[in-house]
């Protein structure tokens, strides 16, 4: 059998094995690898360094998406007495079907 690991002190995450954290380990070391030759191209005058922060941003979602996929974090559970409330809606605010229109 698999090792298990307690669950992060974080509400939404659940006991992991050891298999599914070796992945995600596995892909920190990737990404860390990626930033770190980003952090040598920012020192590069010729990049445009508008699209390398966009790039840089896009492969830490990435990565970030990845890892969720493994974890899988599920919704936390709130009382109903905590559940979002309503927003009401200002007599200026656009109704949806003048955004669509």
């Amino acid at each position: 059998m698999e090792a298990q690991h307690r669950a992060l002190p974080v509400h939404g995450y659940t006991t992991q094995s050891q298999g599914k954290i070796d992945v995600v380990n596995h892909n920190k070391q990737i990404e860390e690898t990626i930033l770190r030759l980003l952090d040598k191209m920012k020192t590069n005058p010729d990049i445009d360094q508008r699209w390398l922060a966009i790039g840089r941003t896009s492969i830490e979602q990435g990565f970030m998406a990845i890892n969720r996929a493994v974890f899988q974090p599920q919704r936390v559970k709130l009382e109903p007495d905590e559940a979002a409330p309503d927003l009401p809606i200002s007599d200026n605010a656009a109704k949806h079907e003048d955004i669509i229109a």
